[in-house]
């Protein structure tokens, strides 16, 4: 009521709308501390009606959604101290400002300024205050780096990524004599860096993909006595380099050099006692692992992904008493049996090279595993059972594409954290352990290509997180419904991939009403990945059988979602409910024993793209309105006993001449066969089928009612050779 309120905090306040002139917000003339971020107020303008907030010192309006320009009444704003316009679609340059003498902090970062915001009369020169200045990711193509930044010699961080920057890094550059913190990152820059190397209060440099036309040589940075992380990777570095007595940046902590045409390991390191992160990726070094890399004191994080090396000098010993944490040897060429991994192991990848014998017991002795991923290799044996001791801690088990025997053994106890459980391609016999059920924090679970021998686990559907489930290929046997007539629905399943087993028995008019993929509901993530680690993100693998081809995927895309029941022994009419799938994408339901016509209701799962009903024992004619799923890339129908003439709408008369073969009476193009006479069934007989067919549909609809209607999705998958791991570098 006095309007007497001096700072307002609603960050992820679920806020919308316009923010209009006569808000009351902006009566509130006492403000001092201003935080909106993370709501949703675009796309409309920043309102000019904040600079009558004459007494703000902090705004925040970061992650909104804004459009348009800046406003020029934020010059009003004389006492602003802290603003952050951050991660919103502001256009135009930085507004002229007269009064803003306090202004120590401006973030206006991942938005698309234009270069007037860089030119060498902007008004951002003159916040000469300015201590720090984030303005990454903006649209300043090709523009220069101004030397006016020389002018703002109070600044401690600066960070210009990905910009398209082009041009030297301006000798003015050395007045910044306070700047610890410098990002130039994924740039166009070319010339040389000497400026930056006079910065010597920096501690964090990152220069990675600049666009240098020589290999850089490291030794120019031997002056930056506080430096403590550098990235350098995706640049050329001179051999001159690695040298073991090039005494640079000793008091290094975090280094990344991947991608950077290394064909020798860097003996440099050998001097930096205070190394604590290392990544050299994607370089072609090959030999053996340094024996004195795993003595470096305080080591805890090593990448070598992508590269040759083919073993460990010295003695194994060594990697035991390392203090090795996260460890990444994926994508090389390491021969052997594997050795005893580090006491204070928590993320341990290995995927892609071809280790041998069994998977070290040593592994559940360690502290606190989180990740174990040593698929793609040639590990025989069983699974180890004692890697149920990590129940607190472990999240990803992946051993796909081994040698492994014996049966999956109970990995999950009551409070267990696993998430993905991943043991396709192996040798596994016996049942699917009932232990599952403890792990209620399961979203992946895939055990295809085994020879597991068990009836479908319908009890699964107690886990509520399941979203991907796959028993493809093993020796899986009896009915798709269950027993006792209860809804076969998971909560959240998407991913059913059931292929080449022994199912059988027919599936109820109902059986597609509860599940989950007609309303999708997105949860933040664009894959179907766990990202909860400090050091990691991990991606999900699925073989999928999509528009007639085989493939693995990787990157599997989390809005989407995929069902193959094919080369099974599944019998009578596909259930008309399918149609309530509307965000299906690929159905598969080929080689099987279904009767009956093909549902009308397919014509209401829009996105759908891959359709395969081939193999089966289906009459009547393809339904047209099937004709109408404008994403529909891939259709077949061939070998059942389908008739009258084929739909001709695009996305079925561009399918090839086998996708419809093996059927008699079918006729039109693209077969050879024409239609002289219409052969579909009369008018009134069409009318009574499609009549039995709606009050079936109808009496389901009824009876769960429209609020259980919910699908199933795979994602529109991008994909990947092999499963993609990746590290990032917390800075």
């Amino acid at each position: 009521m006095t309007g007497e309120i001096t700072r307002l905090e609603l960050p992820k306040g679920c806020l919308r709308g316009t923010l209009s002139s006569n808000s009351s917000l902006f009566h509130l003339h006492h403000l001092r501390h201003l935080d909106l971020s993370y709501n949703s107020f675009g796309p409309s303008s920043v309102p000019s009606e904040l600079g009558n907030l004459n007494r703000l010192e902090d705004l925040i309006l970061s992650s909104n959604g804004f459009t348009g320009q800046i406003p020029s009444s934020f010059s009003n704003l004389s006492q602003l101290f802290f603003l952050d316009l951050s991660h919103n679609d502001l256009t135009g340059g930085f507004p002229l400002v007269q009064n803003q003498t306090k202004l120590n902090y401006l973030d206006i970062s991942y938005n698309h300024l234009s270069s007037k915001t860089l030119s060498p009369k902007s008004s951002l020169f003159m916040l000469h205050h300015l201590r720090y200045l984030d303005l990454a990711s903006n649209n300043f193509s090709f523009s220069s780096i101004p030397s006016e930044f020389g002018n703002l010699f109070r600044l401690e961080v600066l960070s210009l990524s990905s910009n398209g920057l082009t041009g030297q890094v301006p000798s003015l550059f050395s007045n910044l004599s306070r700047l610890t913190k410098l990002s130039l990152d994924h740039n166009k820059i070319t010339g040389t860096l000497e400026p930056i190397s006079k910065l010597t209060t920096l501690d964090f440099l990152r220069l990675s993909f600049l666009k240098l036309s020589y290999p850089f040589d490291l030794n120019l940075f031997s002056s930056l006595k506080s430096l403590l992380v550098l990235d350098f990777s995706g640049n050329s570095i001179s051999p001159d380099s690695l040298s073991s007595d090039s005494g640079i940046l000793l008091n290094l902590q975090k280094l990344d050099l991947s991608g950077c045409g290394l064909t020798q390991f860097p003996n440099f390191l050998k001097s930096l006692d205070n190394l604590e992160v290392l990544y050299l990726c994607n370089n072609t070094i090959s030999g053996k692992v340094p024996e004195w890399m795993w003595k470096l004191p305080h080591l805890s994080t090593v990448a070598l992904i992508n590269n040759s090396f083919t073993g460990f000098e010295g003695s194994v010993e060594a990697i035991v008493n390392s203090s090795i944490s996260y460890l990444d040897l994926a994508l090389n060429h390491f021969k052997g049996p594997f050795p005893n991994p580090p006491h204070s192991l928590i993320s341990l990848s290995a995927w892609n090279n071809s280790f041998t014998g069994n998977i070290p017991l040593s592994i559940c002795n360690r502290s606190s595993l989180h990740l174990l991923d040593l698929s793609y290799n040639k590990f025989t044996g069983s699974i180890p059972p004692c890697l149920s001791n990590f129940q607190s801690s472990l999240i990803v088990v992946n051993l796909r594409k081994n040698n492994l025997e014996g049966s999956l053994p109970d990995l999950c106890y009551d409070g267990a954290l696993l998430q993905t459980l991943d043991v396709g391609y192996n040798r596994l016999t016996g049942k699917l352990p009932r232990s599952l059920l403890n792990c209620s924090h399961l979203r992946f679970l895939s055990v295809d290509n085994n020879r597991i021998k068990d009836t479908f686990p319908f009890w699964l559907k107690a886990l509520a997180y399941l979203q991907a489930l796959t028993l493809r290929s093993n020796e899986f046997y009896g009915p798709m419904s269950p027993s006792d007539q209860a809804s076969f629905a998971f909560p959240e399943l998407r991913i059913l991939e059931i292929a080449y087993n022994n199912f059988s028995g027919s599936l109820p008019s109902d059986y597609f009403v509860n599940w989950k993929a007609s309303s999708l509901e997105e949860d933040g993530r664009l894959y179907m990945e766990d990202n909860s680690g400090d050091f990691f993100i991990y991606q999900d693998t699925i073989d999928l059988q999509y528009k007639g081809l085989f493939m693995e995927q990787g990157k599997i895309l989390t809005s989407y979602a995929t069902i193959d029941f094919s080369g099974n022994k599944l019998e009578g009419q596909i259930p008309e409910s399918i149609g309530l799938l509307k965000k299906l994408i690929a159905l598969n339901l080929s080689n099987n024993d279904f009767t009956g016509h093909i549902p009308l209701s397919l014509a209401n799962v829009t996105e759908l793209e891959s359709l395969d009903l081939s193999r089966n024992q289906l009459s009547g004619t393809i339904p047209k309105g099937l004709e109408k799923l404008s994403f529909l890339a891939y259709i077949s129908v061939a070998h059942n006993q389908l008739k009258g003439e084929i739909p001709q709408g695009t996305q079925i008369t561009s399918q090839p001449e086998s996708s419809f073969v093996g059927n008699a009476e079918l006729c039109g193009f693209p077969l050879k066969e024409s239609c002289f006479r219409t052969i579909t069934p009369p008018i009134q007989q069409q009318e009574q089928e499609k009549g039995e067919q709606v009050w079936n549909w109808k009496a389901v609809a009824i009876g769960y009612g429209p609020g259980l209607v919910l699908g199933l999705s795979l994602g529109q998958v991008i994909a990947s050779y092999m499963p993609e791991w990746l590290i990032k570098i917390i800075a």
